[in-house]
């Protein structure tokens, strides 16, 4: 059953739905004791987690227990935030008629970032992910609640063909909205009433992990959890675009190291050896040994120093990305110790309220739980990029002037490669196969 369970997940091109894409069928390919659905919601304002917990509860848990009885798993534990109260009583509700043992339900607090695998895991397991380590070290499998629901319709032999996101922000009709992957955000935008502001810019993704993209022109992956309109000179956008070269030179310069990024750091709070402050120090001089710049390895870029820790306003977590990115060049990766490390003894009373990110981000007006979109959304065309998950490209497996039908696959994993299958999204012609994407226009 396992295998079954593993090739047909393979066979839908289904990735990790809440973060980067890790191919799923790798994930699920692992022997633990408890597998964690992350209903946490975690970023601000995105919203289609909860609406699948409400609308589409028994589909959620039919992937989860096919997950369970992949991994052999003897707990499910569906996790959520209590203030989502509709979603709540929906789960709780599905957990108390459903006779399987397994399937079990947490009620998380309302701060961020509670979906981080890591805090996720330590809220809820009490246990502690080892430094540079997964989940799976402490016995775990954590899964976003759409992954498990295309994990269902993989079981159905349905592949991955549209995603649920939130769009929201200065946009006239707030909404969830299913949509075809690789459909344009500009039409997304439109469908959805447009923006009530000229000038705007649009963040894919949540305020605080998200991008902020260069143009409307661009195809929604099978990550893309929201679009979030704002204007140009918005906080939350103004920090993600400001040229890195300036953000090193005031970070370098400004900080006056208070420790107060560090003090504040979810990963720090677990134990791990990370001290952002210390990386911003370290930043300024070129005399420092790889090893203590080693630590900007563990962060996982969640933004909490620089949204809201810093009193100066300035950006550890782009340091930290640039230190990455700077030992990544050089061929060096993070090593797990394997040790589980000891918790700080204030984690408890350092947490983030939700509330009040939202207030220092300035989107608490735009926290409207926005409705479901009962009309459907039909592209002009899709783009479907063929990188849109953690390892390799696919390899299209169609050419230019074939028909397709929505379902199809269109490009294959490379063989021996860590990569996601990618199928057509809407039935249509193939009109463009580039080394990056496939372009497929409706009949």
């Amino acid at each position: 059953m396992k295998e079954t369970i593993i090739e047909k997940v393979k066979q839908a091109g289904i990735v990790g739905a809440g973060g980067a894409g890790f191919p799923t069928h790798v994930k699920v390919n692992a022997k633990v004791d408890t597998v964690l659905v992350n209903g946490a919601s975690c970023e601000p304002l995105l919203m289609s987690d909860p609406y699948l917990l409400e609308q589409e509860i028994d589909t959620v848990i039919k992937g989860l227990k096919a997950v369970l009885d992949a991994t052999g798993a003897t707990e499910g534990i569906i996790c959520l935030k209590g203030k989502h109260a509709k979603a709540m009583e929906v789960v709780a509700n599905a957990v108390k008629n459903d006779s399987d043992p397994r399937i079990k339900m947490f009620e998380l607090e309302d701060f961020y970032p509670a979906g981080d695998e890591h805090v996720l895991v330590n809220e809820v397991m009490g246990r502690t992910v080892p430094e540079a380590g997964l989940p799976l070290n402490v016995g775990a499998v954590v899964s976003n609640v759409e992954s498990l629901y295309n994990i269902a319709l993989a079981m159905e032999d349905k592949p991955v063909t549209h995603r649920y996101l939130t769009v929201t922000g200065e946009i006239r009709n707030p909404m969830v909205v299913k949509v075809p992957v690789g459909s344009q955000v500009s039409e997304v935008l439109d469908f959805a009433g447009g923006s009530l502001i000229p000038g705007y810019r649009v963040v894919d993704g949540g305020p605080m992990m998200g991008r902020v993209l260069d143009t409307t022109d661009r195809p929604v992956t099978k990550t893309t959890s929201g679009l979030i309109v704002l204007s140009e000179n918005h906080n939350v956008v103004a920090g993600k675009i400001r040229d890195p070269r300036v953000i090193r030179r005031i970070s370098t310069t400004v900080c006056c190291q208070c420790s107060q990024c560090t003090d504040m750091c979810p990963r720090n709070l677990l134990g791990h050896n990370l001290h952002p402050h210390k990386l911003m120090r370290s930043y300024a001089s070129d005399m420092v040994p790889v090893e203590a710049r080693k630590e900007a390895l563990l962060c996982s870029e969640c933004g909490i120093c620089e949204k809201f820790a810093c009193p100066m306003g300035i950006s550890p977590r782009e340091v930290n990305a640039q230190i990455k990115r700077e030992l990544a060049a050089e061929g060096i990766r993070p090593q797990s110790t394997g040790q589980e490390p000891v918790n700080n003894p204030f984690k408890a009373t350092r947490h983030v309220p939700t509330k009040r990110l939202m207030q220092r981000l300035d989107v608490a007006q735009y926290d409207t739980h926005p409705p479901f979109s009962r009309t459907e959304f039909v592209p002009s065309h899709v783009t479907l990029l063929l990188g849109q998950h953690i390892g390799a490209p696919a390899m299209p497996v169609v050419a230019e002037g074939d028909s397709v039908t929505a379902g199809d696959l269109v490009a294959e994993i490379p063989e021996k490669a860590l990569g996601a299958r990618i199928h057509a999204s809407i039935t249509g012609v193939v009109t463009k196969v580039t080394k990056d994407a496939v372009t497929i226009k409706h009949q």
